[in-house]
Parts: structure tokens; C-alpha cells; sequence
């Protein structure tokens, strides 16, 4: 496949530091309290794990570890997707938590108060599967689901004590949870390398079982409150719109996003929701278990269709930072972080940050979405 490996590290965004800032709480977190919270999933949320792993991709791919990433709230790159914080990060800052270290600090970073697993490029479905299908390529093997439940496991001791003693689990169930999103990367290493969006479709019912799968482990550990996120409406996106064009014009709809890329998103999310309903059904009358949808489709989709409603003045189908130029800002050979590219001036008036990932803008309304609602259900903080 021609871009074959421009493809495969299209998505990789590495930065250079992994500092722990703590954030005063930015409002009142409602009637819950939360002790400590634990994230999962991909590049939408990692603080710093793809850092702190290095290893995990080569040197001279580290072209995103440059500024301007970080410009809006650090100053400078943190190893976090955006040009400043994630959802994650507000989170914790409206729940007066610190923010989230890396867990691949482990040793040297405090976790009472919570801890971050997820790691860029992470799948839901283990690497040797992927392998087993022909997709085996370095980038998906970061940090797959099960991969980062294993580090959560192994965390537990340095934070609570026996994961099996009463302690631990009246610890875990007074933290929050945040279980993804989880499946886009599996897309990603079907879509990038040759797979159709049907073929891919057939995989999602096994994702799906693997993310709720995921869930249940962490309830077993003692987990009760674990909010789960959905897909993003990923049709709508620079690096998909640029890499894995449509020849047929049908496919775009009225804001310039792939129809068939946002129907897989709309597929695997309502699989997810019924899967999670029978999973709150399973616990809901013997536990205080509660399990939390949270919809990064619908609220997106809003931006895409409406941004002057949200302080934006394009949709997402532009990207912020970039060299690329054309319709999109985007360029494999000319993204943000790389000689020539620039951001926008105003990054706040943006969904797509580099064409990948979203602004802080979009992660802080998302975070408030997800706490007080309406794309949440129910919100955190009800």
C-alpha cells in the first residue's frame, strides 16, 4: 500500500514532558466526592504514558513533541494531544483532583490520588489478534485494553493494598472511573492498511464484547462509578478526510464528513449502549454499581453542524496547527509539530487542534457535557 508507513504512525502524537500539575477545583463537584480517579484509552486521553515508553515508537517519529503543543494552558509540549489540557485533565480539576500522572511513572509519581493508563495508538482487541489478521504493525502494540487494566493491577498494591482486602475495594469504589474511548484505534489499524469500512464492521461486535468485558473487570476489582465514552464522529476529521478519501461524492454529507466513516462510529455506539444497559441491569439491584454512557458522538456532531453555537468558527473538518494548508490543513509530511507548520492564532475558535485530536476548548465543554450532562447518562455529578 503506498502510505503504508506514513499511515502507520499518522496518529502518533509524543511530547516531550510529563510534568503533575494540580489544578484548584473550578467549581462545586455536586454532591459526589470523589478520593481518586483512574482513565483508560488512547491518545484522547494519555498525560504521558507514550512518553514515559519511548520505546514504544522510533525517535525520528517524535515530530508532534514540538510546540506548539501545550502553547494554550502549559506553555509547552506536557506528552498531551492538544494544544492544552484533555477531558481528563478537567475532570480532575472540577473534582479537585490533581492531575492525572502517567502510570508508567510508576515508582516515581504519587497514584493515591489517581492514576492515568492510557497510552497513545492503545486497540481494544489484543495485539496477537491483530497480528493474527495481519495488522501487527508496532504502533498498535502500545498498550492495548487488557494491557493497561494488567498496569492498573499491578498499581494496586502501592496504593490500596490487597486488591482482594475490604480496604482496596472501599478505596476503588469512592474513585471515579474513566474506561476510554476505546475502539477508533482498532479502526485506525484496519482502515490505514487496507481494510474496507465494511470488513471493519465486522469486527465491531468483538470490540464491543471486549470493552464491556473491560467494564466487568473493573467492577470485579471493586469499581462502582465508570463512565465509558463512545466514538467520535471520525468522518468528519483532517487525517481521515485526507488519507482515506471517497472517489464518490455521495459519501460526504452536507458538512463534508464521510457518511460511511460516522456510520461506523454511529454502529459500534449503539452496540455499546445496549451492552452497557445489560451490564447495569447484571449489577444494578445488587450493587451501588453505575455504570455512565458518555456520548463524544452527539456532542461533536453539534460542533460539526452548529460551531458558531459553541464559539467556534469552523467545524472540525479544519485542522488548527499544521502546514498542510488546502481544505483541510493537513498533510502527512507537513503536520503540527513539524518544520513549517503553525497553529491558527486562535486555537480556542477550533474543534480539530492538528487534525487528529481536538483544543482544549472542545475537552473543556466535553468534560462539562459529561459532569453535568446532557451527553452523559446520567452526568457524573448527578
Amino acid at each position: 500500500m503506498a502510505h503504508r508507513g506514513c499511515l502507520m504512525v499518522t496518529i502518533v502524537c509524543i511530547l516531550v514532558a510529563v510534568p503533575c500539575f494540580v489544578l484548584p477545583a473550578a467549581g462545586n463537584a455536586g454532591q459526589r466526592k470523589y478520593e481518586a480517579m483512574f482513565s483508560f484509552g488512547d491518545s484522547l486521553i494519555d498525560t504521558g504514558n507514550i512518553c514515559v515508553n519511548k520505546s514504544a515508537a522510533a525517535e525520528l517519529l517524535l515530530t508532534i513533541a514540538q510546540p506548539p503543543y501545550g502553547e494554550t494552558f502549559f506553555g509547552h509540549p506536557t506528552c498531551r494531544c492538544s494544544d492544552g489540557r484533555l477531558a481528563v485533565d478537567f475532570l480532575a480539576q472540577e473534582l479537585g483532583l490533581p492531575l492525572l500522572p502517567p502510570s508508567k511513572l510508576a515508582g516515581a509519581a504519587d497514584f493515591r490520588k489517581g492514576a492515568n493508563m492510557a497510552i497513545l495508538g492503545a486497540t481494544t482487541l489484543d495485539f496477537d489478534f491483530l497480528k493474527s489478521i495481519g495488522l501487527g504493525y508496532p504502533i498498535w502494540n502500545n498498550g492495548a485494553m487488557n494491557v493497561q487494566i494488567q498496569w492498573f493491577r499491578d498499581l494496586l498494591p502501592s496504593i490500596c493494598g490487597s486488591p482482594q482486602g475490604h480496604g482496596c475495594r472501599a478505596y476503588l469504589a469512592k474513585s471515579l472511573f474513566l474506561f476510554g474511548n476505546f475502539g477508533g484505534n482498532d479502526y485506525n489499524a484496519m482502515l490505514f492498511f487496507g481494510f474496507t469500512v465494511d470488513q471493519a464492521r465486522n469486527y465491531t461486535p468483538m470490540i464491543v464484547d471486549n470493552i464491556a468485558s473491560g467494564v466487568e473487570q473493573l467492577i470485579q476489582l471493586g469499581a462502582v462509578d465508570i463512565v465509558v465514552p463512545g466514538l467520535l464522529p471520525v468522518g468528519c476529521f483532517p487525517v481521515y478526510l485526507t488519507m482515506i478519501p471517497s472517489p464518490n461524492p455521495a459519501d460526504y454529507d452536507d458538512h463534508g464528513c464521510l457518511k460511511p466513516l460516522n456510520a461506523l462510529s454511529v454502529y459500534q455506539n449503539a452496540l455499546l449502549r445496549h451492552k452497557l444497559a445489560e451490564l447495569q441491569v447484571r449489577h444494578g439491584s445488587s450493587s451501588a454499581v453505575r455504570i455512565m454512557y458518555a456520548d463524544y458522538y452527539a456532542h461533536v456532531e453539534q460542533m460539526v453542524r452548529d460551531p458558531a453555537r459553541f464559539g467556534f468558527s469552523t467545524g472540525a473538518t479544519t485542522a488548527c496547527c499544521g502546514a498542510g494548508g488546502g481544505r483541510y490543513n493537513y498533510e502527512f509530511d507537513a503536520r503540527c509539530g513539524m518544520k513549517g507548520a503553525t497553529a491558527c492564532a486562535n486555537p480556542s475558535r477550533h474543534v480539530s487542534w492538528d487534525g487528529v485530536h481536538l483544543t482544549e476548548a472542545v475537552n473543556r465543554l466535553l468534560a462539562d457535557g459529561w459532569l453535568r450532562g446532557p451527553y452523559c447518562h446520567p452526568p457524573i455529578l448527578q
